[in-house]
């Protein structure tokens, strides 16, 4: 089982143990780590990318309780530095973290976030009803979580039975693996593109300003 550190850290260097390196069939290597600082993809979010030992590592998938690293060169078992690309990562934690936002604005008006989407260019988030829900506007919502983040309210992790949450300042938690900003402000404004309901569901396209 790989340790997930970015469970509970957001450094972006680390050492660590390489405990195997094998070949992939596309000429890659899969590398496997006994701690990792890499978010693979999964739950919504694209994967981190960086490097292992200076060797680029352009892509990271999850198998089972193992977090795969696909190398471009082979890698040395044994103690390696690891480094993820700051850029990506403040990239995927922005559009994560905006998503978190939305859905717990919008969970405040009685509609619960079932599905969640945080790809660069294709954000989106969707709600079911829950309880007696209330109607929402795109304009709403964009100026409640433009709020929001400009008062930068903080995040907050928490770990039950082995299950992460996160929320930001106030709003309701969720349980999530990803990976987010310190706090709103660092996520910039946003912009509600398009608020749908349809057959009882809540569809909300987004993205970031900037």
């Amino acid at each position: 089982m790989t340790q997930r550190t970015y469970y509970n850290s957001d450094e972006l260097t680390m050492r660590t143990l390489v405990l195997d390196c094998s070949p992939a069939d596309d000429g890659k290597f899969r590398v496997t780590l006994a701690a990792t600082l890499f978010h693979p993809q999964g739950g919504g979010q694209l994967s981190d990318q960086g490097s292992i030992a200076g060797v680029k590592i352009g892509r990271v998938i999850q198998e089972g309780d193992e977090v795969i690293h696909i190398a471009d060169q082979e890698v040395a078992v044994g103690d390696a530095l690891i480094e993820v690309s700051p850029g990506i990562r403040m990239l995927h934690a922005r559009l994560h973290s905006a998503g978190h936002l939305i859905s717990g604005v919008v969970e405040q008006m009685g509609w619960y976030a079932s599905k969640g989407h945080h790809w660069p260019g294709e954000g989106r988030v969707v709600f079911e009803p829950r309880g007696n829900p209330q109607p929402l506007t795109a304009e709403g919502v964009e100026q409640t979580v433009n709020q929001l983040i400009a008062d930068d309210v903080p995040r907050h992790l928490a770990e039950n039975d082995g299950m992460r949450s996160v929320c930001f300042g106030d709003l309701p938690m969720h349980s999530c693996g990803g990976t987010h900003v310190k706090s709103a402000g660092q996520v910039g404004r946003i912009k509600i593109l398009k608020l749908k309901e349809k057959k009882g569901q809540l569809s909300i396209q987004y993205d970031l300003e900037s």
